[in-house]
């Protein structure tokens, strides 16, 4: 029996600073991260056991030619609001730095991650929604919505500690205006509904502090939601998971289907009012993974108003990649099962798979072909970016860290896109859905219940 935890009586902005205290009282042996993927961890102590990150700029065989940036697409990709759907630095920062990040300084250059100031500002990046990311595990041991509000406010001090670079937007109207005053706009997503603890105050606490979408699952299934890494239990939305959805519209809370099943992409597309986007996600008709979308699903999401956001990692789309990580979820619940209390041997066995199971980085051409087929199956105005950087192990030849979005734009111009059609890729679309979600939580009857 789902049990539903009642949060009316918290006050949001009094959870926030509870974070101060609890990141005082973190322990030095703070749990590390293995990469398998996106965001499929096995959670260590003590000495780093990070797996080391492929070199994604290492030309050793791209198939295709490299791209060579033209006056023309500097020109384009300088004059757009590129918007990125999602960017996990901030459990990056936890991992290597714990809660709060006190040392390290992202005014300089950050080798260990895709990302730091100097890199988004070469990038041309003009907004960001950062991943407020916990692993699902955290929800078993009680710990999400802690740690969730401890990455929200990470987010959050990226805002204070930079204000030169940062400034915290809730709206299109916050995306627009400080992307004239020439700083980037910062976002907050929540990856996965484990966060929100089966309650819908925990959600509307969080909609306040900032969180402006939620993955609706992540690596797991849940009783409301369905993960595609995972066994069904809800066979697409519960009544619950409904309800969610339903409040989320209300709020003005974009509804994001990366990570979840067919079935719940499909009832969720079924029950929500207001556009919908997959914040990280790619073709699956282009490399044939659950983490990708299906093409009757693309069409569902035209006739939603929607928005895919496609992810870089070379594990999704790259079709020997999809081949490779199809059973890499399934393979480390089968090495947890094995070694349940020797987290060090489920971490070498599971690095051995991966050697075991390599595949080609691709290239910038491999992210167009994702956008081409998208474009050919829902429109020009369903589909944006959402990189996955600092959330992901192996990324293309030429897309390597934040700065490499101008490559993008290139390859996008070879192929025949307008200047138009190029900056509704690169933020427009995302800045439409974003506005009609908030314009059908203006409709929303007042006083009505989800």
């Amino acid at each position: 029996m789902t049990v539903y935890h009642t949060w009316s009586s918290v006050n949001c902005l009094a959870l926030l600073t509870l974070i101060t205290t609890a990141t005082l009282m973190a322990t030095a042996q703070r749990p590390l991260t293995v990469f398998c993927g996106c965001h499929t961890t096995v959670e260590t102590t003590g000495e780093s056991g990070a797996m080391t990150m492929d070199n994604p700029a290492d030309p050793a065989s791209p198939k295709r030619r490299a791209i060579i940036l033209t006056d023309q697409a500097r020109a384009i990709h300088r004059e757009a609001l590129l918007i990125d759907g999602h960017n996990d630095l901030p459990w990056e920062l936890r991992t290597k730095d714990g809660p709060g990040f006190r040392h390290i300084d992202l005014r300089r250059p950050q080798k260990q991650f895709h990302t730091d100031i100097q890199r988004l500002k070469q990038g041309n990046v003009g907004a960001q929604f950062w991943s407020a990311y916990v692993p699902v595990s955290f929800a078993r041991k009680g710990l999400a919505v802690k740690a969730t509000l401890e990455q929200i406010d990470v987010i959050h001090e990226l805002a204070r500690r930079y204000p030169d670079v940062f400034a915290m937007a809730y709206s299109t109207a916050d995306i627009r205006r400080i992307h004239q005053q020439g700083k980037i706009a910062c976002l907050i997503g929540i990856e996965g509904g484990h966060a929100i603890d089966n309650s819908l105050e925990l959600l509307r606490c969080y909609y306040r502090l900032g969180v402006r979408y939620m993955t609706l699952t992540h690596t797991e299934s849940l009783d409301w939601a369905d993960s595609c890494s995972d066994v069904p239990k809800a066979q697409g939305l519960s009544a619950f998971g409904a309800q969610v959805i339903r409040e989320m519209n209300r709020l003005g809370m974009l509804v994001d289907l990366s990570h979840v099943s067919d079935a719940t992409m499909k009832a969720a597309l079924r029950v929500s009012k207001a556009p919908v986007i997959f914040s990280h996600s790619s073709a699956r008709a282009v490399a044939d993974h659950p983490r990708n979308v299906p093409d009757d699903v693309l069409r569902l999401l035209r006739d939603n108003g929607g928005i895919v956001m496609v992810n870089f990692y070379s594990g999704f789309i790259v079709p020997e990649g999809a081949r490779a990580t199809r059973r890499m979820f399934e393979t480390l619940r089968e090495l947890q099962r094995k070694y349940p209390d020797d987290e060090q041997r489920v971490r070498e066995a599971y690095q051995q798979w991966a050697k075991q199971n390599d595949y080609p980085a691709g290239d910038v051409h491999t992210i167009v072909d994702h956008i081409d087929h998208i474009v050919r199956v829902a429109g020009i105005d369903h589909v944006g970016l959402g990189s996955d950087f600092d959330g992901v192990s192996k990324l293309p030849y030429q897309m390597h860290d934040v700065s490499c979005y101008p490559y993008l734009t290139q390859a996008l111009l070879e192929r025949g896109y307008s200047r138009e059609q190029i900056h509704k890729i690169l933020g427009g679309n995302l800045l439409r859905v974003f506005g009609a979600a908030e314009a059908v939580a203006a409709r929303w009857p007042e006083g009505s219940t989800p």
